[in-house]
């Protein structure tokens, strides 16, 4: 059986916890607190994940995350955009674009030390 994974409402990639169908007809109040906590739980029937039983909260993130608009996103982007185009933003790609190979290795490993 494979294991479901997604990204929760937090942005995390997480593992779903399966359970067999009998279990959850049997032990439903038990397998509804275990969606609430961890976000999801997969139902499987004969080893084969039939459903996912979601916690409201993974729910209305996926729903809200479908219903954006396109002028949401399209106003998000030109926030993006003009954030992007500041006088220091033009300078450092000028000079990305100017650099030497060399040069631009050496700012590649300066900028990966500074990440630890």
């Amino acid at each position: 059986m494979a294991t479901l994974t997604f990204k929760n409402s937090r942005g995390e990639l997480v593992d779903v916890p399966s359970v067999a169908a009998t279990r959850v007809k049997n032990e439903f109040g038990q397998i509804l607190e275990q969606a609430t906590h961890t976000g999801a739980v997969a139902i499987t029937r004969h080893d084969t994940t039939k459903a996912v039983l979601l916690s409201l909260a993974e729910f209305e993130s996926l729903v809200s995350a479908r219903s954006r608009t396109l002028d949401a996103l399209s106003n998000e982007f030109d926030e993006l955009l003009a954030g992007m185009q500041t006088q220091k933003s033009r300078k450092g790609m000028k000079a990305a674009f100017n650099a030497s190979p060399a040069q631009l290795g050496r700012a590649a490993v300066k900028g990966a030390r500074k990440k630890k």
